[in-house]
């Protein structure tokens, strides 16, 4: 071997070890920001998942689907607070760093968590049971109000160009096992560990002693990740820097997160939070039966989101969303209708992972869509704060909407509101630039 060809293989060998060094570092990031955002959706999901069995000791009344409003009603109070959530965390994220955010966020959740477990009973207190339950999960909303917008930011500003939509789908990936995470214990409670009246006196304090241990090692799994190389771009600049000026002059990026959101969010909580209570209530099937269908049907859905997220590098991502708003529009009434009339549990299961196949392209690249549109000074609250404005008002409320006309005697209209809001959704994906090829990170 010549010295020539010598020197140039050695030159290679430096090339490729950084590369892998950069993919292992990039993989390791994605991994530390995605299990973080697991613990903190199984943190706050548990209520919902356990709420059925808890109710009676907050909420003590004659009629179970009054105690599952007033449940429903504290769930949607979680949600309220979200946008002061986006608000403080995404400008303390453009301001100080993704991962700093992160990592309080995820101690908000932790302490949240702990005081739910904890809190006496109505039987106990009285009225300051329901209080100081709605002071925790004001508190866990307001850390899920900046987990989203700053997760999202993290994990698009870490994945390359060319595979953003792969790597941004796994916000979902997790935010769904976090969900499914919290249905299984359910399932693992209610099946091997504890009796029905076990679980309603007491043994719905163990998944929120368990959630509030798991934010622990969430805190310190963030406190080691790096930072992203578009923040660090933008602090080295040290210019003044006003988050929320910057953010009011991009209304029209407001304007799309805000719309981008509206059906797809609503739809996610009524085919996910909501449907457990609605095939107990709606359908007539068991508690048990419920939830085997929520554990099976969303563990698919986790998987399909990097299928849509791959697909959105390779076709765009204005297509995968038209899929959602097209089929959201035309088969949400046909699909809730039918599940109301089914009383077989595996035909009430493929209705539902029917519909999360549908919701799949909204949820698989909604949170790049929306970081595509914002420069990387106000990328994290332009993400989270429309994004949680919109979630508190349709997501939040879809439990509490749903079971509120169910109990009027009009549960057919919930149907049509969430058709309306998809088809509201659709317009804008018709209309709105296409962000894989348009956007503010090249």
């Amino acid at each position: 071997m010549n010295s020539s060809s010598f020197e140039s293989s050695s030159a290679a060998l430096p090339v490729a070890t950084t590369a892998e060094r950069g993919l292992r570092q990039r993989v390791t990031s994605i991994f530390g920001g995605s299990v973080g955002n697991l613990i903190e959706w199984y943190d706050f999901y548990i209520y919902s998942a356990f709420s059925l069995y808890f109710a009676k000791s907050f909420f003590p009344s004659d009629n179970p689907i009054v105690e599952q409003l007033n449940t429903a009603a504290v769930f949607a109070l979680g949600f309220l607070i979200r946008p002061i959530g986006g608000w403080v965390m995404g400008m303390y994220a453009d301001l100080r760093g993704r991962r700093a955010a992160l990592s309080l966020s995820v101690t908000l959740m932790c302490l949240g968590s702990l005081i739910i477990a904890l809190c006496p009973t109505y039987e106990r207190i009285g009225v300051l049971a329901p209080v100081v339950l709605i002071l925790a999960r004001l508190l866990q909303g307001l850390s899920l109000g900046g987990e989203y917008g700053t997760s999202a930011t993290y994990l698009s500003e870490v994945a390359t160009s060319r595979h953003r939509g792969f790597y941004s789908s796994f916000q979902y990936v997790t935010l769904i096992m976090g969900q499914l995470l919290a249905t299984m214990t359910l399932l693992v409670l209610q099946r091997l560990v504890l009796t029905g009246p076990q679980l309603e006196a007491w043994g719905w304090r163990i998944p929120f002693l368990c959630g509030a241990a798991l934010a622990v090692v969430g805190f310190y799994m963030r406190r080691s990740m790096v930072e992203t190389e578009a923040f660090q771009a933008e602090a080295a600049r040290k210019t003044a820097h006003r988050p929320m000026r910057e953010l009011l002059r991009h209304p029209k990026e407001i304007a799309l997160v805000v719309g981008l959101t509206m059906g797809g969010t609503l739809a996610f909580y009524t085919y996910t939070v909501y449907m457990q209570k609605f095939l107990v209530n709606s359908v007539g099937l068991s508690r048990d039966q419920s939830t085997l269908i929520s554990v099976s049907s969303l563990f698919i859905y986790m998987l399909l989101q990097p299928v849509f997220g791959f697909i959105s590098d390779k076709v765009g991502r204005r297509p995968v969303l038209m899929w959602f708003g097209v089929m959201g529009t035309l088969c949400t009434v046909p699909l809730l209708t039918a599940l109301t009339q089914t009383r077989d549990a595996f035909m009430a299961f493929l209705l539902v992972l029917a519909a999360l196949v549908i919701i799949s392209g909204y949820t698989s690249i909604n949170a790049v869509v929306k970081a595509e549109l914002f420069p990387a000074s106000i990328r994290a609250l332009g993400v989270g704060l429309p994004y949680a404005l919109t979630v508190s008002i349709f997501g939040g409320t879809a439990e509490y909407l749903g079971t509120w006309l169910k109990l009027r005697g009009h549960e057919r209209w919930f149907f049509w509101y969430v058709s309306g809001c998809i088809l509201c959704s659709l317009l804008v994906y018709v209309f709105m630039r296409d962000t894989q090829r348009q956007n503010r990170f090249d």
